[in-house]
């Protein structure tokens, strides 16, 4: 995994913003590294049942797929989640191998780079989000940032509590 703490001033804004993104990215699936697939689908946090590892790589593959896809692309919402299970994604992750959930997430993370390498950062998006609003590309790089990097912290705080790695 590439570390970004010391960017140059000069890159550009959407060098800036997809390389932070994955980074995170990456961070994401440095968190799953060498976890068994028994802790994968262990929840740990008596609040939240659906909170595992696999529930949260999952998760992040989907949260790209809506925004890309059905934000800024505007086409129909096929992800998992229904009115009745808005979490779906993260219930179903336990149904399948941590592997083949890091595979779809870098498929999707892929799908997305190049969905972005083609587009302008002022590009607004077709569907909309809260309220109606439209917003840009630029917008879904930095909210995507952002929810990758607080579902990160999700990602320490289950795999020390799992088998006390900590760091990556």
């Amino acid at each position: 995994m590439t570390r970004i703490d010391d960017i140059p001033v000069s890159w550009d804004e959407r060098t800036q913003l997809t390389t932070f993104l994955d980074y995170t990215r990456d961070t994401a699936r440095a968190k799953c590294e060498g976890v068994s697939p028994e802790n994968a689908r262990r929840a740990l946090l008596p609040g939240s049942p659906l909170m595992t590892m696999s529930g949260v790589i999952n998760h992040l593959r989907w949260v790209e797929y809506y925004w890309f896809q059905v934000v800024f692309l505007g086409e129909e919402d096929r992800g998992p989640w229904t009115d009745e299970d808005p979490d779906r994604e993260m219930r179903i992750a336990v149904d399948f191998p941590l592997s083949r959930l890091l595979d779809e997430y870098a498929e999707q993370c892929a799908l997305n780079r190049g969905l972005v390498a083609g587009n302008d950062l002022d590009k607004q998006t077709q569907g909309t989000i809260r309220d109606g609003l439209h917003v840009d590309l630029r917008w879904i790089l930095h909210h995507l940032t952002e929810e990758t990097a607080r579902h990160n912290g999700h990602l320490d705080i289950l795999r020390e509590m799992l088998d006390g790695t900590t760091g990556g």
